[in-house]
């Protein structure tokens, strides 16, 4: 008799905690209602085109000067990076901006929502610097969009000083040679 009153306790409280997972699930912020740019949960305030974000998916012209993710880059970078587009657009190629300068908040933003991505500090830091790492936040880096626009300043970015930076970052470009320089080693990651 005391064995089926302990498995009927026991079932009851799967139960009742069932529920309890239930309601919160319900109840709670869905992941799409939580999203911030980079297309993860908040971890601080939300951020803006103030602060360089542009959305998730999106992309911007490098020649949109109005917009903070390009007119805060610093102005070697953007001019390099506008003569690079000039070129590979002639050469019929699509090429946009998917990320520029960021805010300290907005970077913050970024690695935070990476930690819970990949669900810790050490992984995360392979692709999201902090705001005090990041070049971004000084203005001195910028992704590019599209793959063949990647390909492209891959192949040619080193005649603007342009340099893909990071190994699992084919998007990621810094001023790091002079024009017609020759580019860094590249990095494994972010985190070195």
């Amino acid at each position: 008799m005391l064995k089926k009153r302990s498995a009927a306790a026991m079932l009851g409280l799967l139960l009742l905690g069932g529920l309890a997972v239930g309601l919160i699930a319900l109840t709670g912020p869905s992941r799409d209602d939580a999203a911030v740019a980079g297309g993860l949960w908040p971890a601080g305030p939300a951020v803006g085109v103030e602060d360089g974000a542009i959305e998730e998916g999106e992309a911007v012209s490098p020649f949109a000067d109005d917009l903070p993710a390009i007119a805060k880059l610093e102005p070697g970078l953007r001019s390099a990076m506008q003569d690079a587009a000039r070129d590979a657009i002639a050469d019929g190629i699509d090429f946009v901006v998917t990320s520029g300068w960021r805010s300290a908040a907005y970077q913050q933003s970024l690695l935070d929502a990476a930690v819970i991505e990949y669900g810790s500090a050490e992984v995360a830091g392979e692709f999201v610097l902090s705001p005090e790492q990041s070049k971004h936040v000084t203005g001195e880096a910028v992704d590019i969009g599209r793959t063949d626009a990647d390909s492209w300043l891959s192949q040619h970015g080193a005649d603007y000083g342009l340099c893909q930076i990071y190994a699992n970052e084919m998007w990621h470009f810094e001023l790091a040679t002079s024009p017609d320089g020759e580019c860094p080693t590249q990095l494994m990651n972010a985190g070195g």
